[in-house]
């Protein structure tokens, strides 16, 4: 097959219409519309069924589609390790995990990696849903969970647990529970059960719900947890790592935590030598170094 006409196929496929992909392609409508009827006639098949609202894949332009998508990713994937031959680190660096994580771990700690990296181009994909990486969904993950795949690399960074927490000043005007009896005063603030969430997280709000709080305040994610807590709306479930560096937050009921939630940090084998994924796990790996020092040092106060 033609590999120009398997590119410009792609690029329609891709966004369904002549004319988005011609813009994409710097080509005119009528150059792409071209190249697709003689890819077309080559194979003697029709890709697309045609529209007024656009283009359409046939079964035969699934197929074709499946595996352009397939080598467009490998491609991408030997373009990585190319340039990661250089010496220096630079380029996209797409990076997939959790919204919670994402958004209150690892983005307020970014300025650092890119002080020392400032020609590091970063997609930061916050996701419940886990991404493919050997199919090159992202190209770096940190996971709630070990990753089940054979041909990742992997390491465990830490360990986390959700604990309840609430703002000082809020403490300053409720009572403080002793008792888990004591929380029916209190609004609880969780993610929802049925939310996308690490089983240990469900398993304690559903341990929480049992007691029949009579007012409860649900957020699909963590983040809206921790803002729902730092204005004083009540007493929340969040990952023990937001309050190490939060010193407004307060444990409440210490004895009361989930079971501890592995964090991996996972990427493809034939990134092994990426010169960009080592600079973010050395970076991760320091970042969780400074944080657990910190935290040794409030335990100790």
């Amino acid at each position: 097959m033609d590999w120009d006409k398997l590119r410009i196929f792609h690029a329609v496929a891709d966004a369904g219409s002549l004319t988005h992909a011609g813009d994409t392609l710097h080509l005119s409508q009528s150059a792409v519309s071209r190249q697709v009827r003689a890819l077309e006639e080559s194979l003697n098949t029709t890709l697309f069924h045609r529209h007024a609202r656009g283009l359409i894949l046939t079964e035969q332009g699934e197929l074709l589609f499946d595996a352009t998508r397939a080598m467009t990713k490998r491609l991408d994937a030997a373009s990585a390790r190319i340039r990661d031959s250089e010496e220096e680190v630079f380029g996209e660096l797409r990076i997939t995990t959790t919204i919670g994580f994402g958004s209150l771990w690892l983005a307020p700690r970014l300025s650092r990696l890119y002080d020392k990296y400032p020609d590091l181009n970063i997609n930061l994909m916050l996701d419940e849903r886990v991404l493919d990486l050997p199919m090159r969904e992202a190209d770096v993950a940190i996971r709630m969970k070990e990753p089940s795949q054979a041909d990742l690399v992997r390491k465990r960074l830490m360990s986390v647990r959700m604990r309840l927490y609430a703002s000082r000043e809020y403490l300053t005007t409720q009572d403080i529970p002793e008792t888990m009896e004591d929380l029916q005063e209190h609004r609880l603030i969780c993610q929802n059960v049925n939310s996308e969430q690490v089983s240990a997280g469900a398993t304690l709000v559903r341990e929480l719900m049992s007691y029949d709080l009579p007012n409860v305040l649900t957020v699909n994610n963590y983040f809206g947890c921790l803002q729902a807590v730092r204005n004083g709306l009540g007493i929340g479930v969040l990952p023990d790592y937001v309050a190490i560096d939060d010193a407004e937050l307060v444990r409440v009921l210490p004895e009361v935590e989930s079971n501890a939630v592995p964090v991996f940090l996972a990427f493809p084998e034939e990134l092994r030598q990426s010169k960009r994924i080592s600079a973010f796990r050395d970076f991760v790996l320091e970042q969780i170094g400074e944080q657990k020092k910190r935290a040794q040092m409030v335990d100790n106060e």
